[in-house]
């Protein structure tokens, strides 16, 4: 698979990101030799470049993965809630002893919101520069659900590195439109950020779509790679015929169609009720302040999931 420059930045990454958080114990659970043994499996096709977080469990199921690997051919972007000196290195020394690695090759302040969170995280940011210097750390940068976000970023030649919602109907976006989001991508890739999308298929809301998605950001020329989350061999390798413009093969087309898809509600959800009054086949309400889905119910159109103001809810 082609390799791409991530900005300015000397980090060539593949178009397709791994996004690990799919195959963690937040989503398909796999246990980490499951997990590594599938980034072996995408390394072998090409795909170099791993998106993983604190948050998302998956260092262990990576380690597996780089210990079987060259550890400088792949390409590793973790993020933190790190919001201080002290919670930083916490966080960095958390993901060198977990990955077993030396070093790591992006580290961004995870969903960062605007101008103010980013102040707010500032003293870690500050302490990944050093890092970075050290050569503990290759580049740094922010994640975001967020226009305010990446156009606070514009003014800041230390943030190097954006990951940001992109999908063709702006699924998650917090606070505009995708037109609005790519516009200040555009912004952002001009002054030499690199930008790897998220979520191009919405959290799984657009799975029967994908490949007018898969289409739609692959034609943006702002973005360097686009993060997808991927559970199963058949996933990774329809994902890369994709990505390379080849007839899909249609045997593994039917493997994927065949997986019992239901509907997440993560655990961040603050049972505000819109998604219920979005839904019209009933399928969702409260229990303790919870959102529960009925599957009887449940027809996984997704559609439960732009009324969410904190994106808890993906089709898996």
């Amino acid at each position: 698979m082609e390799k791409n420059k991530l900005g300015n930045t000397s980090i060539l990454v593949s178009k397709l990101c791994f996004g690990s958080l799919t195959m963690g114990p937040l989503q398909a659970n796999l246990s980490p030799e499951e997990g590594g043994n599938l980034l072996l499996h995408a390394f072998e096709k090409g795909i170099n470049f791993i998106d993983t977080a604190e948050l998302y469990e998956t260092y262990p199921h990576i380690k597996h993965g780089l210990s079987h690997w060259q550890r400088d051919q792949v390409v590793v972007a973790t993020k933190s809630y790190a919001y201080s000196k002290i919670t930083a290195e916490e966080s960095l020394k958390k993901a060198l002893l977990e990955m077993n690695t030396d070093y790591i090759d992006i580290f961004l302040l995870h969903e960062q919101e605007s101008q103010h969170t980013i102040r707010g995280h500032y003293e870690a940011l500050e302490y990944f520069i050093r890092m970075k210097e050290k050569g503990y750390i290759g580049a740094v940068g922010i994640s975001t659900h967020t226009i305010s976000a990446v156009k606070a970023s514009l003014s800041m030649n230390e943030i190097e590195i954006l990951h940001p919602i992109v999908n063709k109907l702006g699924l998650g976006i917090q606070d505009g439109s995708i037109e609005e989001m790519l516009k200040s991508l555009t912004e952002a890739h001009k002054l030499g950020k690199g930008i790897y999308g998220m979520k191009p298929l919405g959290g799984g809301n657009l799975l029967k779509d994908f490949q007018d998605c898969f289409h739609f950001v692959l034609n943006l020329s702002c973005l360097d790679s686009i993060a997808v989350g991927m559970q199963t061999t058949e996933e990774i390798d329809v994902n890369i015929e994709s990505f390379e413009g080849k007839e899909l093969n249609q045997a593994l087309l039917d493997s994927i169609k065949r997986k019992n898809r239901k509907l997440k509600i993560d655990f961040w959800c603050e049972g505000c009720g819109n998604c219920i009054k979005t839904c019209r086949h009933n399928a969702l309400k409260i229990i303790q302040d919870k959102v529960i889905v009925d599957p009887e119910k449940c027809v996984l159109c997704g559609y439960c999931s732009k009324s969410c103001p904190h994106f808890c809810i993906k089709v898996i």
